[in-house]
């Protein structure tokens, strides 16, 4: 009945009312499984179609799988903050290292390893106080808290929009993670560009000497309360390799599975250890965001179901063909727009991937995806990073009392760099692969 209307009009119908729920404050779970409905609709599938395709992607393995990993992820931020291991990490780092310049560093990004809602409030006082030794303002201190604290969010596996995006595109996720470190490297390096330490001498007081030049601290307690991380990391990657090796290989969730176990482990050790007793963890168990985060999975994969039995890409794809659209810019700046607009890794990842994926495929760069998800993942993570609706960027201007444009544009530069880096790495990798 809809044939008559451009398949590519269709979608992008459906894209930005997802857009516009999620604006007006609809939560991103509602607004992906209405947005999958009427999708389905759209392209002529009945009640019993969309409702079949819905059933049949929210119960599929990987869908489970993955909304479990993103979860417990969730399930061990808020025990390690419950239990102040984070903050008790951050001061065993104190005066590991001697040099200020790499502290105000450090400290934003060990807290970026773990995933956390306005995570970058945790490190604001200590860039604060180290911040003083070398002048900054507060636009500079907040900047280099809110830059440094995402420098991981391009391949860290503890990331839901990593693992979304391997999921989504069937890639290995060691592979990608190997893949798109180096992306980590270049976000390092530009950060230091708005920075001029030679214009910001380093503060030579006495007191300032007598608070460098201490008795180094052991590692040791550092090292143990990265305990729980490092159980994730190695025990994933080394459960996953036993259960690829060992469980059959109809069962294609052995990267989850390895997952999973580690992250049951590694929050069973925080909650031991943290002396947590069974009411707060049964306040950690029963917290909404979980529940919305499970659901929100589950819908983001409903979606790209509908998608598929919708036939709507394969319909879009013939039209951008026969228009002699390049799919290079629209996967840059698809997913640039979303992560601008919402702010949120994973509802860019969400909205544009499985569009962009089979899109891929259908103009024969199958061989190239891997190439594509990171340019795809570089740019639409540039855009949450100068997004005015990121919580980590307003969090860390409240506290430093400084305002959104005057940090915006220190972001921009190394975003810039970034971006153009990504581009080169593009047509390396795809080069390479």
């Amino acid at each position: 009945m809809l044939d008559h209307i451009p398949a590519l009009v269709r979608v992008l119908f459906v894209f930005f009312g997802m857009l516009f729920a999620i604006r007006k404050g609809v939560s991103l779970g509602h607004a992906f499984f209405a947005g999958s409905v009427t999708l389905g609709f759209l392209f002529g599938l009945g009640p019993v179609d969309v409702a079949t395709s819905v059933f049949r992607s929210f119960t599929h393995a990987k869908t489970l799988s993955l909304a479990a990993v993103v979860s417990l992820i969730l399930v061990l931020s808020h025990s390690l903050e419950a239990v102040g291991q984070m903050q008790r990490l951050l001061a065993n780092f104190q005066g590991l290292v001697r040099t200020p310049r790499v502290n105000l560093v450090v400290f934003p990004s060990l807290i970026g390893l773990l995933p956390m809602p306005g995570g970058a409030i945790f490190s604001a006082p200590m860039v604060k106080a180290l911040g003083r030794s070398f002048r900054f303002t507060g636009d500079q201190l907040s900047y280099i808290n809110y830059w440094f604290r995402h420098i991981w969010e391009y391949w860290w596996p503890l990331y839901p929009g990593v693992l979304l995006t391997t999921t989504l595109a069937s890639l290995n996720l060691w592979v990608f993670v190997l893949a798109l470190f180096p992306m980590t490297v270049v976000a390092l390096a530009a950060g230091y560009l708005p920075l001029s330490f030679a214009q910001h001498g380093e503060d030579t007081s006495d007191s300032h000497k007598s608070a460098i030049h201490h008795t180094r601290p052991s590692l040791w307690p550092f090292l143990r309360e990265l305990t729980p991380i490092a159980m994730v990391i190695v025990g994933g990657l080394g459960l996953g390799l036993v259960f690829s090796m060992t469980l059959s290989p109809s069962v294609t969730i052995t990267k989850e599975l390895g997952l999973i176990v580690a992250l049951g482990a590694s929050i069973l050790w925080v909650w031991h250890t943290g002396r947590l007793d069974a009411a707060k963890r049964w306040q950690i168990l029963k917290r909404r965001q979980l529940w919305d985060m499970f659901y929100m999975v589950g819908t983001i994969l409903v979606f790209k179901g509908i998608l598929d039995d919708a036939h709507a890409v394969q319909a879009i794809s013939s039209e951008l063909l026969a228009m002699k659209i390049p799919i290079l810019p629209i996967t840059v700046i698809l997913p640039f727009l979303v992560g601008m607009v919402v702010g949120i890794t994973i509802a860019f990842v969400g909205t544009t991937f499985p569009i962009l994926i089979s899109l891929v495929h259908s103009f024969g760069e199958s061989h190239a995806v891997l190439s594509y998800m990171m340019l795809a993942l570089v740019s639409g993570f540039v855009g949450v990073l100068l997004s005015p609706m990121h919580l980590c960027l307003l969090l860390s201007n409240e506290y430093f009392g400084t305002h959104l444009m005057k940090v915006l544009r220190l972001v921009a530069r190394p975003c810039a760099v970034l971006m153009g880096c990504s581009i080169v790495y593009f047509f390396l990798l795809r080069h390479l692969l």
